[in-house]
């Protein structure tokens, strides 16, 4: 498949940025929501982490069989089905009158969106050439930070105007322009002779698992970059109004600037990276430079604990920022792979982290309420289940660094 061209690799990238921005504004939302769900519902910490860890349930859940459709039948056919199941999700969520519904629900809503940046990163595979496709992830993942910001300080002001039900009308929605968006302006993948190679070429999952760059990167991907994101998506905003003090309202400000900190953090990498790969410093390099740092971070912020109550959200944000170094590990793994492996090398990692995100999500919230139960204040079960954080991903980092690239 021909490179594409400026104008047309534009118009792609904005067709999907579209759909992408408003499934990183879904995912985020939770931690948002997490005061008026935790009153209206009466969750206890472990089901406020398996609500907002059911969309990472139903997302991982999709991400096997999805990355052989992407190789199959390509982005464009894929991404619209599963967009129209996202839209059946935001609308369940908006009318569920028990914990089950919104659980249920949430996992819709991951199903529906898990093809949002697969599938485009797919397309970057053969569309684009390799300085383009990093640079087309880096701010793939900034047009996510932006989702993320419209799901903090937007939401809770549209919150005592609307209610939080309504705000899922509009989502489902706004999905829905963007399936028509990408109907108008992705092409579709090629087929016929010139095709032909790609889908029968052979290669299965089996063949992404062995690989030595897969396994080595798999830790990395499930405990800390996942685990970035279970804290940005939901463990943040309880730290601050549970451990911190923080009036919701400030706890979503916090948020806010959090996932502005993130944005301009993938769009600064899509502006550097192609000029560090051409001095010649490589993905892995970045890495093990860059991770010791969120490390020392996140063990500030335990360590300091309630007495960090003045500066927890812009720790939060120095964590989370100094973690998006891990976010060049994705497009690395798909670049090891023939282009005809893409969609399965991609969704595989995918799968790594989002797994990871929902583990860590549930496991953090289950850690809070058994140091509880044990009589430990709220914010040393806080304390305490964020050190067994950061002891598995110092283990997984320390694993990146011994592990041999072939």
């Amino acid at each position: 498949m021909k490179t594409l061209g400026r104008r047309s690799a534009v118009l792609v990238f904005l067709a999907f940025a579209f759909a992408y921005f408003f499934s990183a504004l879904v995912r985020a939302i939770t931690a948002t929501l997490s005061p008026q769900l935790t009153q209206e519902f009466t969750l206890h910490a472990r089901d406020l982490g398996l609500l907002a860890g059911g969309y990472f349930l139903g997302f991982a859940a999709m991400q096997l069989p999805l990355g052989r459709w992407l190789d199959r039948h390509g982005p464009k056919q894929v991404i619209l089905g599963f967009l129209a199941v996202a839209v059946a999700g935001c609308l369940a969520f908006s009318l569920s009158t028990s914990f089950g519904g919104l659980l249920l629900a949430r996992v819709l809503c991951g199903i529906g969106l898990a093809a949002c940046l697969m599938a485009p990163l797919t397309g970057y595979r053969r569309w684009l050439d390799p300085a383009s496709q990093l640079r087309a992830n880096s701010w793939m993942l900034m047009t996510g930070s932006m989702g993320m910001v419209a799901s903090t300080l937007p939401v809770q002001w549209l919150l005592p105007a609307v209610g939080w039900r309504p705000l899922f009308w509009g989502l489902a929605l706004l999905l829905l322009l963007s399936m028509a968006i990408i109907v108008w302006q992705v092409p579709r993948w090629q087929t016929g002779a010139a095709a032909a190679p790609a889908r029968a070429a052979p290669g299965s999952y089996a063949e992404v698992w062995r690989h030595p760059y897969f396994r080595r990167m798999t830790p990395l991907g499930f405990f800390n970059y996942g685990g970035m994101v279970a804290i940005q998506t939901l463990w943040a905003v309880p730290w601050m109004t549970r451990v911190a003090g923080y009036t919701p309202v400030e706890a979503a400000t916090s948020l806010f600037w959090l996932n502005v900190a993130m944005l301009a953090a993938f769009w600064s990498w899509g502006l550097l990276i192609p000029r560090l790969a051409r001095r010649g410093v490589h993905t892995n390099q970045l890495i093990a430079w860059g991770t010791p740092l969120s490390l020392l971070l996140l063990a500030g912020i335990v360590i300091a604990g309630e007495a960090g109550a003045p500066y927890a959200g812009l720790l939060w944000a120095l964590f989370c920022v100094s973690s998006t170094f891990l976010s060049l590990a994705q497009p690395a793994v798909g670049m090891a792979f023939a282009a005809e492996l893409a969609g399965r090398a991609l969704s595989a990692y995918n799968l790594v982290i989002f797994a990871g995100v929902f583990a860590v999500q549930w496991g953090i919230g289950l850690l809070i309420d058994a140091f509880a139960a044990r009589g430990w204040t709220q914010g040393a079960a806080f304390q305490g289940a964020l050190t067994v954080f950061l002891v598995l991903n110092l283990l997984s980092y320390g694993y990146f660094l011994a592990a041999k690239k072939s």
